[in-house]
């Protein structure tokens, strides 16, 4: 089910129901009243202008379950200041945030692969950007500001994408140890599991397993210095057990 416009809300809010799939082109442009919407993890699909010069709306968050956000998106919203794009979305498109004037700070998934033209264009109070992910590849024109880009110790290509957008990169310090699930070298590998641990510089982390979840007794395999802020941890025991299932902690 699509959801394809809107005539009233109250009290300046709106919630669309679990079973809309998609919202449709300018679904709620100029909706001047809209000061916030919470989009339902039914949600795959939102068009392009979908909240196109909502000047009241403030904060959104964009649902993992979301894979796509048209053109101008979210363009000439004044007020809106904080984003969470959720880990389905792969790209933003041209335009997508432009003459956002009051955007300060964007959380960007971790599967976005390319920002598009102008994306970022007039966001003049825009001062951190926050990437889940590895660093994508970009448009020409994408800023035309100096946001500072935060990024994961683990994650690559920042050194190419400081020298495409002229942006400052800066390790971005989680509170907690992560794994970072989505790098090719997360999972199965010859003789072993493995994966990227991210968290903070020169700073160890003990790995622990268990073989059941419901009844759980967790040993350390080892302990991990996160030397840059990240390590590789790869298990060749793996094998041994019908079933393996690992966490982290600081010591």
């Amino acid at each position: 089910m699509q959801l394809t416009s809107i005539q009233s809300f109250a009290p300046n809010f709106v919630t669309p129901s679990n079973g809309v799939t998609s919202i449709g082109s300018g679904a709620f442009e100029t909706c001047a009243g809209l000061t916030g919407v919470t989009i339902p993890n039914s949600v795959t699909n939102i068009g392009l202008n979908a909240f196109y010069a909502c000047t009241s709306l403030a904060d959104i968050t964009i649902p993992n379950s979301v894979t796509y956000i048209g053109i101008y998106m979210f363009a000439s919203c004044p007020n809106l200041t904080n984003v969470t794009i959720g880990n389905g979305v792969t790209s933003i498109s041209d335009y997508v945030f432009y003459n956002c004037t009051r955007l300060a700070s964007v959380t960007i998934g971790n599967s976005v692969t390319y920002l598009g033209y102008d994306a970022f264009s007039g966001c003049s109070s825009l001062a951190g950007i926050y990437f889940l992910g590895n660093a994508p590849s970009v448009a020409w024109a994408v800023f035309n500001d100096n946001p500072t880009v935060y990024y994961l110790p683990g994650t690559t290509g920042w050194d190419a994408f400081s020298a495409d957008t002229g942006l400052p990169t800066v390790l971005w310090m989680l509170p907690k140890p992560t794994i970072l699930n989505f790098e090719p070298n997360f999972g199965v590998h010859t003789n072993c599991f493995g994966f990227t641990i991210s968290w903070a510089t020169n700073i160890p982390v003990v790995v622990e397993a268990c073989t059941n979840l419901a009844n759980s007794t967790w040993t350390s395999v080892t302990t991990n210095a996160l030397t840059g802020g990240w390590c590789y941890f790869s298990d060749p025991q793996w094998t041994n057990y019908p079933g393996r299932f690992y966490r982290l902690r600081s010591p």
